[in-house]
């Protein structure tokens, strides 16, 4: 089912005592190839972790890691304020979904698609609207309710995701590079959801971006991966390693991306 695309959850509908994923220890290898070893995370409730890096270092198979659709060795634990194990709901963004964008299929029928599990054409639409509407109100994309998939700008789409992806409201909510080829409008809207919802979901999230001024100005900690943990820490802290310039093969400017930390300035830097 398209929902299982969105949401990854245990026997429990998530729990409002949600704290902290643990990553200890991961590794996930393909055969004799090693995709990375030796990544230990904690990801809190009410932060943004970004993790960064060169195309091949592993970002991407690390959520799928957590997801569990990949094997891993190491541990993952979801825990509460005391150490608990839970169950939680874990919300999640593809870096993109097939979707044939010829058909008639409207942003509509794609939630009555995930929220049933009977044909959409079999159930009356009605009384599914009002939780549709708060869903888009979410990500500021009620007014697309009625448009056709296929009419959407990349931005547009990645928010209809988005809202699909918080219901229900998840405990963890993971970004695989959520809004790459979006332009700079479509991508600045995204973040502000992004950092609104953090804020008042009191969400742990965790993005891959290659869009460094927006992991300076939004995230808390940042994770540098090159098939294991190669720096972590502040958005300054990483950018000044001496692993970004080996990595990225340039420095940012520092000084630079701490005014982006502190709100100032509207273009992001990319390195892909």
């Amino acid at each position: 089912m398209l929902r299982h695309i969105f949401h990854h959850r245990g026997a429990a509908e998530g729990c409002a005592h949600f704290c902290c994923t643990k990553i200890e220890d991961f590794g996930v290898s393909f055969g004799t190839f090693e995709v990375f070893s030796h990544v230990s995370l904690h990801v809190h409730c009410g932060e943004l972790t970004a993790i960064i890096g060169a195309n091949g270092a592993g970002k991407s198979t690390l959520l799928r890691a957590i997801l569990g659709e990949v094997p891993h060795t190491g541990s993952l634990r979801f825990v509460d304020a005391d150490d608990r194990r839970i169950r939680p709901v874990i919300g999640y963004v593809p870096q993109y979904l097939r979707l044939d964008l010829s058909a008639p299929t409207t942003v509509m029928d794609l939630f009555m698609a995930c929220l049933t599990a009977r044909p959409v054409w079999l159930f009356p639409t009605r009384s599914l609207r009002p939780r549709i509407m708060k869903n888009l109100a979410r990500v500021r994309a009620e007014h697309l309710i009625g448009r056709r998939l296929g009419a959407l700008s990349g931005g547009e789409l990645q928010r209809v995701l988005l809202a699909l992806a918080l219901d229900p409201m998840p405990n963890l909510l993971l970004l695989d590079e959520p809004v790459s080829g979006v332009d700079q409008s479509g991508l600045t809207l995204f973040y502000d959801i992004v950092g609104e919802l953090r804020a008042q979901e009191d969400l742990a999230i965790l993005l891959i971006s290659h869009d460094l001024g927006m992991v300076a100005r939004h995230a808390d900690k940042v994770v540098l991966m090159e098939h294991g943990i190669a720096a972590a820490g502040t958005p300054c802290e990483v950018f000044a390693a001496p692993q970004m310039e080996r990595i990225f093969g340039i420095l940012p400017d520092l000084r630079h991306l701490e005014m982006r930390a502190a709100g100032e300035g509207e273009e992001g830097t990319v390195w892909n």
